[in-house]
């Protein structure tokens, strides 16, 4: 991690970076969100030295009060910083404040008290039914070798055609959908959930071929879906090659795997499927992550209504 000047006391210099330290090995959390709790909590104790009158240690911190913390987001605020930064600021310094209090070093409850930023529920966008279908073809693909090619495209068949996530695709076995008559999936999502999901005959024809050319023994009880030197397929390897197909088709940065995801639940949406029927598809512990997508439905509504209607 880059060394930067931060303005505190040894004592709380040295307890922050001990907290990093935990993140990183204990937590394992990704080396990203490390650095921008880093970033966030430094910005928070450059607030303290002015709000304290000088660089702040552990005894300036022990008993913060929700008005400090306001006081804080507030001038992120004025700075330019959006609801999703600000909320993930004050999450760093909940985590700061509970790893000291832990210690018997700080009390953490105003840190605690305080309501995070409301946070502002952006529209999944969804690709056009004609994008998606050419996103999954295997003549779509662009790979050079034609198993690697038969491999993007049944992974992007499942997304597409039964609304995986990518964890959830890249984790099935060789034994899951060994047949070409199965035509349901047992898929275990967040937290351990199971749910059922029905594949498409043009998922299992996609399957059937990158198993038939796919140059690596495929147990019964390993990864279906294989790297290029035979390993587990890293979820990144499918990013960067949907990268390269939107790139070709001209399409924009939202077009992501996980895009066809959203696809799945706004196509079938409009073509009359029910929100309850979705949200099990999809695997959504509550109906209202699942009512996202009437919104989707909506913006394309009133986007066909103002191009098409004589008086729009």
């Amino acid at each position: 991690m880059q060394e930067f000047l931060i303005p505190a006391k040894p004592d709380l210099q040295a307890a922050r970076e001990s907290w990093l330290k935990m993140l990183a090995r204990e937590r394992r959390l990704s080396p990203e969100t490390v650095e921008a709790y880093e970033r966030d909590t430094r910005q928070f104790l450059h607030f303290l030295t002015g709000h304290c009158g000088g660089s702040p240690g552990i005894s300036d911190i022990a008993n913060l009060r929700p008005a400090d913390l306001r006081g804080f987001l507030a001038a992120r605020r004025n700075a330019g910083a959006g609801a999703r930064t600000l909320g993930r600021g004050l999450a760093g310094i909940r985590s700061l404040l509970r790893f000291l209090e832990r210690r018997g070093l700080v009390n953490a409850a105003g840190a605690a008290a305080l309501r995070a930023p409301r946070q502002p529920k952006s529209l999944p966008k969804p690709l056009t039914a004609s994008d998606a279908k050419h996103i999954v073809s295997v003549e779509g693909q662009l790979a050079e070798e034609p198993w690697i090619a038969a491999r993007n495209a049944a992974v992007l068949t499942l997304l597409y055609g039964s609304g995986l996530r990518i964890s959830e695709a890249l984790g099935l076995a060789g034994a899951d959908l060994a047949l070409a008559t199965d035509t349901v999936l047992r898929v275990t999502g967040k937290g351990g959930k199971t749910r059922l999901v029905p594949v498409l005959p043009v998922a299992l024809r996609a399957i059937a071929e990158y198993r038939r050319l796919c140059p690596y023994h495929l147990d019964p009880k390993g990864l279906l879906f294989r790297g290029a030197r035979g390993g587990p397929l890293n979820p990144a390897i499918v990013q960067r090659d949907m990268a390269k197909l939107r790139s070709a088709l001209n399409l924009p940065d939202t077009a992501t795997p996980h895009a066809l995801r959203h696809s799945f639940a706004t196509h079938l949406l409009g073509r009359g499927g029910d929100l309850r029927t979705i949200q099990e598809l999809l695997g959504h512990a509550s109906l209202s992550t699942t009512q996202i997508y009437t919104g989707v439905d909506t913006a394309r509504l009133l986007e066909i209504y103002e191009s098409a209607h004589p008086r729009a």
